[in-house]
């Protein structure tokens, strides 16, 4: 009752609180919809421009953060990347790397030592460039540029006083593959450099100490050989630095492309055996008492071997001998194709086609020649020759298992294809005899009668038609060539002269004498369709 007459007197009373009526606020006049609409969008374009004002700040600043950390990369990151690739050691305060093949088996001297710096060659003011790398190698200077070995064979032999000059045309540095670091291509064409120099100098010091009937010639860069007569097998290290003037006189002696590539991959393949073998062969012996060496030298003492056995375990082809060989081969291969291309090209009748195996041994090829006659492929099968090409000699394997075997001289390989060719003709003349139904009378690959051959003999055949009146006789040989004679029945041969003894008239139906044919007037693509039209003129009609 207090508090409430308290409240009703400070009311009342009017000294302590006024009490003023509230005055109310006019309502806004209503808007229109499409002003609303309006301003909705508005605040809406207006907050979505917003995020992606936001989010593309956050994107162009993560861009320029990754460039920064492509362009600055880390010395020990490339450093990591070197290590999976080749082999590291620290000397000291620096760090050497080795190009050499001693963990794979070489024997080779040159210590093959790089050594990995630091890139300081690049201003951190000015704008860092895409190729640039922290890391850098420094390898030794006469493993720099690119080298290769050249292996030529050669026809006629230079002067000795030209010797070690060799023509050198230049090889492009290679191609560095996208992605990988410039240090990654100096070093292999380092290693390759280091390589050549170690099948150069394992090849000349082989050419010295190898006793032949011709000896070895090494002048500088270059190995002379010779494996035939008036053939000369050239090796040769050519190396060219980067620099200017190594450049401006591989340009000036720039020759003709005479590489054999083939040998230059067989000789990389070989030091690369010999690596292998070098690496197997470092054994400890078995009981360890033994001396080390070859298990059949450890047992040549308690088994007594002689010197000869004893020489044949030592005995083993070096680098140079196996390349000549293989050179051998190759050049052997090469003029047997241009000796079988030079007749097929000169000769067209008959045809000769050579199909050569694609599965090769380096110092054995096979090729299987064949000679046919055109529109006669069928019925001329008789001449099949298998040329077995090997280092020094040819073997020929005739159909019936005969074997041949001639010598590397271009000649006898070209005598020898003439025969079989004439002697081709005599055979389509059987196999023609054959199908048209005339008897074979003789036949005889080696002629004694006639003309002496220069190349080979001659090849005769006589047939007679299916009647018996008329006979053929065709004679071929590989110089002298074709001819044919035809013998005609005796009744039509007005120019005999009777005789007195042969009074009967059976002998009549004997055959007369034999004349030749003009064989370059007959008509007819080849030989053997121009006895096919002779032995048709000569067979009886059968109506």
């Amino acid at each position: 009752m207090c508090v409430l007459y308290d409240v009703l007197s400070i009311v009342r009373d009017k000294k302590f609180m006024t009490l003023d009526p509230v005055s109310q606020d006019a309502l806004p006049p209503k808007q229109n919809p499409q002003t609303l609409q309006l301003i909705s969008k508005k605040k809406s374009l207006a907050g979505a421009a917003q995020i992606l004002l936001k989010g593309a700040e956050r994107l162009a600043k993560s861009v320029t953060e990754n460039q920064e950390n492509k362009l600055q990369r880390d010395f020990n990151s490339e450093l990591l990347r070197l290590r999976q690739h080749w082999k590291l050691r620290k000397v000291g305060d620096k760090i050497l790397g080795d190009l050499s093949y001693r963990s794979a088996g070489s024997l080779f001297p040159h210590h093959g030592t790089f050594e990995v710096i630091k890139n300081t060659d690049i201003d951190l003011d000015k704008k860092i460039p895409e190729d640039y790398c922290p890391l850098d190698v420094q390898i030794p200077s006469d493993l720099e540029g690119s080298a290769y070995i050249k292996v030529s064979i050669q026809k006629q032999a230079p002067d000795i006083g030209d010797l070690g000059t060799v023509n050198l045309f230049k090889r492009p540095l290679p191609k560095s593959k996208p992605g990988s670091p410039h240090w990654q291509t100096k070093l292999e064409a380092a290693q390759n450099v280091l390589l050549c120099k170690e099948i150069f100098a394992q090849l000349s010091r082989e050419a010295v100490q190898i006793k032949s009937q011709i000896p070895h010639i090494v002048v500088k860069n270059q190995i002379i050989s010779q494996p035939f007569p008036s053939l000369q097998l050239s090796i040769s290290l050519c190396h060219s630095s980067n620099d200017k003037k190594s450049q401006k006189s591989a340009t000036e002696k720039q020759s003709p492309e005479d590489h054999l590539y083939v040998l230059e991959h067989n000789l990389h393949l070989l030091i690369r055996e010999f690596h292998k073998q070098t690496l197997s062969s470092i054994m400890m012996p078995h009981p360890a008492s033994a001396p080390f060496g070859h298990k059949r030298m450890r047992l040549s003492g308690p088994q007594a071997f002689d010197k000869n056995e004893i020489n044949s375990i030592q005995s083993s082809e070096g680098l140079l001998e196996k390349i000549i060989k293989q050179a051998k081969h190759i050049f052997l291969r090469s003029r047997t194709a241009a000796t079988i291309d030079s007749l097929a090209s000169r000769i067209e009748d008959p045809q000769i086609q050579a199909h050569w195996s694609n599965i090769n041994d380096v110092y054995e090829s096979s090729v299987k020649v064949l000679i046919t006659s055109q529109g006669y492929e069928q019925i001329c099968k008789s001449i099949q020759l298998q040329l077995n090409i090997g280092v020094e000699q040819i073997r020929v394997v005739h159909r019936d298992g005969r074997v041949i075997t001639l010598s590397h001289q271009e000649q006898e390989l070209q005598d020898f294809l003439l025969s079989q060719m004439s002697q081709h003709q005599v055979h389509a003349v059987q196999q023609l005899a054959k199908v048209m139904g005339w008897q074979v009378l003789s036949f005889s690959n080696h002629v004694g009668l006639g003309p002496i051959e220069s190349i080979g003999n001659a090849s005769a055949i006589t047939v007679a038609s299916p009647n018996g009146d008329y006979a053929i006789s065709v004679r071929n040989g590989p110089e002298s060539g074709s001819k044919i004679m035809v013998q005609f029945p005796r009744n039509q041969c007005k120019d005999i002269p009777k005789s007195d003894v042969l009074q009967d008239s059976k002998w009549n139906h004997l055959r007369g004498p034999f004349k030749e044919v003009q064989w370059n007037k007959m008509e007819g693509r080849n030989f053997v369709y121009k006895m096919e039209l002779l032995m048709s003129a000569l067979s009886p009609c059968l109506l």
